[in-house]
């Protein structure tokens, strides 16, 4: 459906045209939580986005030729990502070794071809007509307009659009990991990998901004523990990382890596452990605390001068209950202690809440 929303419809047979002939241009992705449309036009033709906005939302046509076009242009975006690239399976993998219950087990994609092969056009309507609209939306702008002029065009151009409820998902949650999960696969690529994945807390978790920090401690760039200590005086790896899915529901937390010729996955994981475990027994300094919250508020501060990263920030905080995070987030991360670290760690790292792949090369 995001590649249908850019088909057109039949007040705009053609949905990038009108918009670039305004001086402006769109774009969109989508997770396991949500699809995010946006779009970027000088004030003087921010109306424009309005219009076509609403109009995609209840009128694009889903003939079977479409559906077919743009089922043939996933498939081709599965075997670019997945199928033709070294490493490509590894979300599916590691999903679906960590995942037995939550849909999360699924990429957005996919397993297979077949998953979007075998959709049918009914199922594809059926899912537009059930999940696009405006109660299931959430709307953000950001630039020179005011609230009132805003709410003007939103009852202008939406306000006519059927009110329909979005039926409520009923989302099995994740039991408790308790034993540690290993799986090996032989691939044809350049290095033997070691992926680790912890389950963590969703957005609306007490412990997902401690988790952030912990990922920044470990490999915020090469001053990062895990790059410093194990790739570059250690030499064990030639690439390493930690980072953290953002997810409405419990999500993972992700550390990947790729092992150093003549390196055995046994050292490699007893090397990572040894770290995580220096996280659990002792309090982060305080000085590598401020470092990466330092860090992290730069990093808002910048990101936040783009009209577009900060509309999708409103989007997310609101999507998700509480609009005042987009402007609260780094007092939120400043108040992460080493205390929390440690604890946190403690719980996170525990052997029973690892997900190992062995990722060897043919």
């Amino acid at each position: 459906l995001e590649h249908l929303l850019f088909e057109g419809t039949e007040l705009f047979p053609s949905f990038d045209e009108p918009l670039e002939a305004a001086g402006g241009d769109s774009n969109a992705y989508t997770n396991n939580d949500f699809t995010n449309y946006f779009i970027s036009l000088p004030r003087r033709n921010a109306e424009l986005a309005f219009c076509m906005e609403a109009d995609r939302m209840c009128n694009i046509s889903l003939d079977e030729e479409k559906v077919d076009v743009q089922r043939q242009v996933v498939m081709e975006e599965f075997k670019q990502g997945h199928l033709n690239k070294p490493y490509g399976d590894v979300s599916m993998l590691m999903r679906k070794i960590a995942f037995k219950k939550h849909p999360y087990r699924w990429s957005t994609i996919g397993r297979k071809l077949s998953h979007i092969a075998d959709v049918p056009v009914e199922v594809v309507r059926d899912f537009y007509h059930r999940h696009y609209v405006p109660s299931n939306a959430v709307l953000a702008v950001v630039g020179n307009v005011s609230f009132e002029q805003v709410k003007e065009w939103t009852i202008k151009w939406f306000g006519e659009i059927p009110a329909r409820e979005c039926a409520k998902r009923e989302i099995p949650s994740e039991p408790r990991q308790r034993r540690r999960r290993t799986a090996v696969v032989q691939r044809n690529v350049p290095d033997d990998a070691l992926y680790m994945a912890f389950h963590m807390d969703g957005f609306n978790g007490r412990d997902y901004y401690p988790c952030d920090v912990i990922s920044d401690i470990l490999a915020n760039g090469y001053s990062g523990r895990l790059s410093e200590r194990l790739l570059k005086k250690k030499k064990l790896f030639t690439r390493i990382d930690a980072f953290i899915s953002n997810n409405e529901h419990d999500g993972l937390f992700w550390i990947y890596s790729r092992l150093a010729k003549g390196v055995s996955f046994e050292r490699a994981e007893a090397a990572i452990r040894g770290e995580l475990e220096l996280l659990q027994q002792k309090l982060v300094p305080r000085s590598e605390l401020d470092k990466v919250r330092n860090r992290f508020e730069s990093e808002q501060v910048f990101n936040s001068l783009s009209g577009a990263n900060f509309a999708a920030n409103l989007a997310l905080a609101e999507w998700y209950g509480d609009v005042s995070r987009a402007w609260r987030e780094t007092e939120m991360y400043r108040a992460v202690t080493a205390e929390d670290v440690k604890r946190v760690a403690g719980e996170l790292f525990r052997d029973g809440n690892a997900s190992v792949l062995y990722y060897k090369k043919k």
